[in-house]
């Protein structure tokens, strides 16, 4: 039990002591979810946490469902604990729009494949830049299979002008792992070139993300 743990080794007063940089994954979940059962120690709780999940990771895909299925892990907790990742989430995503500049198609899909490599539906999500080249706005346009008529370009392009973006990046995921572009792909990909070029806002690029691996249709040739 946590008790049994010398106080000064325990995650709270080692995190007062030494600062939260210094405490492993399982030390910074413990403190989340400040108790144990009575089984066993909030530090055992948190090992079998992560081990559930596989990897720290796969922790921001979580539910409150997923959560409760976990012996020890109640509704309190769980919210807790979707909490703190959504706000760690927000404020990573925050940070990255402040500072990130898209210079390749590696760089888009450097910021967008921590999100977007490993969901189960297909997303399609617009980044709009300013004359630098920077993000200002990064907004999920639809979710659900990829289709000429659905994908309209008066959403994003209406975006576009409210944030008085200079160009857009397009991308969506393909959850089969694979970023090969289909055929509907590319007919969206020349419907927003088309509608860009009428309002004076270029389309960069329409990037393929897939199992940690992705495809950029202008180096591609596409267009």
């Amino acid at each position: 039990m946590i008790r049994d743990v010398n106080i000064e080794d325990r995650p709270r007063e080692r995190l007062l002591r030494q600062g939260a940089m210094s405490l492993s994954n399982q030390e910074l979940l413990a403190i989340l979810l400040r108790t144990g059962t009575k089984e066993e120690s909030v530090l055992v709780l948190a090992n079998r946490v992560l081990s559930v999940f596989e990897r720290l990771h796969h922790l921001k895909h979580a539910t409150i469902e997923e959560m409760v299925a976990i012996k020890g892990i109640g509704e309190v907790k769980a919210i807790q604990l979707l909490a703190a990742i959504e706000l760690g989430r927000r404020l990573a995503q925050k940070q990255s729009e402040e500072k990130y500049t898209i210079r390749s198609p590696q760089d888009a899909a450097a910021y967008l494949m921590p999100d977007m490599t490993s969901l189960s539906q297909e997303h399609f999500v617009t980044l709009f830049l300013n004359v630098k080249n920077q993000i200002i706005h990064k907004q999920t346009i639809f979710i659900g299979s990829l289709n000429a008529s659905i994908v309209h370009p008066r959403e994003i392009f209406r975006e576009a002008v409210k944030r008085s973006a200079a160009s857009i990046i397009c991308a969506h995921n393909h959850p089969s792992g694979v970023p090969t572009p289909s055929t509907e792909d590319i007919e969206v990909t020349k419907r927003l070139i088309e509608a860009g070029y009428i309002m004076g806002i270029e389309l960069i690029d329409h990037v393929i993300i897939g199992d940690h691996q992705f495809i950029s249709l202008k180096e591609k040739g596409y267009f």
